[in-house]
């Protein structure tokens, strides 16, 4: 269970039931009163060195922002939604534009506000829409703090129209099995091979904890996709992705398996990711390879093409011998 070093707040969040209920359960954690969860002058001349021990604050605010973006993938709609950042500290994350603004957990208790607009976009469309809540944040995770995971597919429920979705890292899952989520929700669980984890993916769950969810949230009903992502090329990465997807194919319930999608994601890098993982983890791997990684806007890194298209040939290849019967939305 996280418990925060301190806690950063916006004066406003007292004007909220959340608000009135994290600042009651976190009563003996120092706090730190801030003018905007944006801009913690305190964080921005912290050191790169600094970036774990910044993970162990937590930032309570009101989000100012509920711009709807267009997706085409799983949703329609990336949303902004109750939280932003994480406590884990894998090594790629694309939240970490700038760690001294993006990587922290950062909580946001307007959700009563937030949620209303979802069920009225979704109401006033033509279509059954699907909005992605989880894309800055992981709300199985967060949910262990707010309970507003429980919160928000209770309130949900109820709608006319619409289904949410929200991939995951994590495998505490036991506080949703019980509710009557009426099929509208999608979780998708992010997976790697177990080396990547150990190495890659600090303070998430265990490949095994992540599978076991996935059995347990599709007997409770809900829709399951899995994220292979982000793909790293490591030296042997074929034999690590081919065991992968045999686990997964062994492991993973006949039910999941039934109707289960698929989506896959290369990773991509950047300048401030190698600064960060340089002083803030000395003895972890090195993720960019200048081999067969090219540049990719300023200061980011993606895998050259003739990377990717093998990488890709190789994941439609081995998901549809042991997959022959499940989707693979994209590969990217």
């Amino acid at each position: 269970m996280f418990k925060p070093k301190a806690i950063y707040y916006e004066k406003d969040i007292e004007n909220y039931e959340l608000g009135k209920e994290l600042m009651e359960k976190y009563k003996d954690i120092p706090k730190i009163e801030i003018a905007s969860h944006n801009a913690i002058e305190e964080m921005r001349k912290k050191d790169n060195k600094e970036f774990v021990n910044m993970k162990r604050n937590l930032i309570i605010g009101v989000r100012k922002t509920h711009k709807f973006v267009e997706n085409h993938k799983v949703s329609d709609y990336l949303v902004p939604y109750t939280s932003s950042g994480c406590t884990a500290s894998c090594m790629y994350c694309y939240l970490v534009c700038n760690y001294n603004k993006c990587a922290y957990l950062r909580l946001f208790v307007n959700r009563e506000q937030m949620l209303d607009k979802i069920i009225k976009v979704a109401e006033k469309s033509d279509k059954n829409l699907t909005f992605e809540i989880g894309s800055n944040s992981d709300l199985i995770l967060e949910n262990t703090i707010t309970n507003n995971l429980v919160w928000t597919i209770e309130n949900f429920k109820n709608s006319n129209k619409g289904k949410l979705t929200f991939p995951t890292k994590f495998d505490m899952v036991d506080d949703l099995l019980a509710l009557d989520h009426k099929g509208k929700i999608i979780i998708r669980m992010s997976v790697n091979p177990e080396e990547i984890i150990n190495k890659v993916e600090s303070g998430t769950s265990r490949l095994v904890g992540r599978i076991s969810a996935i059995n347990k949230l599709k007997e409770a009903g809900y829709e399951i996709g899995i994220l292979i992502a982000p793909v790293i090329f490591v030296e042997n990465w074929k034999e690590l992705y081919e065991e992968l997807i045999k686990r997964l194919e062994s492991e993973l319930s006949e039910k999941v398996k039934k109707d289960l999608f698929f989506e896959v994601i290369f990773m991509t890098y950047s300048y401030v990711h190698t600064k960060i993982n340089e002083e803030a983890f000395p003895n972890a791997i090195q993720l960019y390879d200048k081999e067969i990684m090219t540049g990719r806007g300023r200061g980011k890194y993606w895998y050259k093409e003739e990377m990717r298209k093998e990488g890709e040939a190789f994941f439609k290849d081995k998901l549809s011998k042991y997959f022959h019967n499940n989707e693979i939305l994209y590969i990217v």
